[in-house]
């Protein structure tokens, strides 16, 4: 019995609907009962991790009307910024673009990810011009002083990504990893939020399409169409969405052993218009393919699924600070891709808006402060453990709620599709 958005619609705003969150539906599963068609009519999904496929645009006056002809250069927090694509001659404006995995010439673990969570925070960055005559001047910006300020996704939301290993003698440099990738199979790099990606929950694009409403970092976005690289095999997304309303705490910067990555967050919801919907839906991650790939070749060698990434693992890392030994160097600050770690009279600390749970620092804390049950990965006879996340599913699932939330109590209003995607 194949049902129409419309009738599903229809019912959400009569405020009838049942709505259940990814997790919802799978804890409805696991307790051995069925879902039908006449069990949910909208499931909201979600995932978070690093898309490097970001970048923003950018508008906002920098100076007096005639103080300068055209701008040649520009960087935000020492990020550069494509200048353009309008010259704005003499108007004083910027249009900047700024791609998210940009490099800050002063920072090299600082990019365009650390610079769009800034903003969303509410804090000023520093924007350095230089103008074709050779000027240069300074003044401070804030995302409240610019009128025109959105961040677009080339390709995020893959229904399924890839595992990582070395099966090298030498450690690898790389944007899968946090740290140089250790050789002979010592460790693997996993990203996909599995069971509760949205497009994995809807692979076939039936209910996604181009116009379909979703949120990007908390904020109201919408589909543009299909992602660059998309295949039938892993397909993805493209979208947008106004800055100004995001949430920090879903967006920001991931370093790498090869710099600055950007993370980005992306709610669905997903009419469950038919069977075969609700199928994808009901999948479990252990029936998700993971595809295992060699790091330096980037050619698959094995292949596992998801239930080695998120079942019986955990999804936010113990912090335990009672636990510290007091090392001369503390391996998980040093590491921390996210900068979340420190230390304050001498005790560590953590900052849990600022974790992204990749795990890295319960792999090398020798105290316990920081411990997690990452998992492993089984295929062909071996066991690599997981040693660093570059997808967050604790939040995946935060933001998945909150999604259920807005579309039942009526802040969210669901939107047709204007056009399919082809996969």
């Amino acid at each position: 019995m194949a049902r129409s958005f419309s009738e599903i619609k229809a019912k959400v705003d009569r405020g009838e609907a049942i709505v259940l969150s990814a997790q919802d539906v799978r804890e409805i599963l696991d307790e051995g009962e069925r879902l039908t068609l006449e069990d949910v009519d909208v499931v909201t999904c979600a995932t978070r991790a690093i898309m490097s496929g970001t970048y923003a645009v950018f508008s906002f006056p920098v100076a007096k009307a005639g103080s300068f002809l055209r701008a040649k250069s520009a960087w935000l927090n020492g990020v550069p910024a494509e200048v353009g694509p309008c010259p704005n001659e003499r108007l004083g404006v910027l249009d900047l673009i700024v791609f998210g995995t940009a490099h800050s010439r002063a920072d090299p673990k600082y990019g365009g990810g650390h610079l769009f969570r800034d903003l969303a925070e509410g804090k000023d960055v520093r924007v350095e011009v230089e103008t074709d005559v050779g000027k240069a001047f300074e003044v401070d910006v804030g995302l409240l002083d610019m009128p025109q300020a959105r961040l677009l996704g080339t390709r995020h939301c893959f229904k399924n990504y890839s595992a990582f290993v070395n099966p090298g003698e030498e450690r690898v440099a790389t944007i899968f990893h946090a740290s140089t990738f250790d050789p002979c199979w010592n460790g693997a790099s996993v990203s996909g939020c599995g069971r509760l990606n949205p497009v994995q929950n809807d692979p076939f694009l039936e209910t996604i399409g181009v116009g379909t409403k979703v949120l990007i970092n908390g904020a109201e976005g919408f589909v543009l169409g299909r992602g660059t690289r998309s295949s039938p095999e892993k397909p993805n997304l493209s979208g947008f969405a106004d800055m100004h309303k995001m949430d920090p705490e879903y967006m920001g910067g991931f370093a790498t052993s090869c710099g600055p990555e950007c993370v980005s967050s992306w709610a669905v919801p997903i009419p469950v218009t038919s069977e075969r919907v609700l199928e994808s839906i009901a999948a479990p991650d252990r029936s998700i393919p993971l595809p295992v790939m060699d790091v330096v070749e980037r050619r698959e060698i094995a292949k596992t699924s998801y239930g080695d990434v998120w079942e019986d693992t955990d999804l936010e890392v113990e912090f335990s600070p009672e636990a510290c030994k007091r090392c001369t160097q503390c391996k998980p600050e040093a590491i921390c891709p996210t900068g979340a770690i420190g230390f304050r009279d001498w005790k560590p600390t953590l900052d849990r808006k600022k974790c992204f749970n990749c795990g890295l620092c319960s792999t090398v804390c020798v105290g316990e402060v920081f411990s997690a049950h990452l998992g492993s990965l089984r295929f062909e006879g071996r066991e690599v453990p997981i040693v660093v996340r570059q997808s967050d599913r604790l939040r995946a699932e935060r933001l998945a709620g909150e999604l259920k939330r807005r579309v039942l109590d009526g802040s969210f209003k669901m939107t047709e599709m204007v056009g399919r995607i082809s996969p």
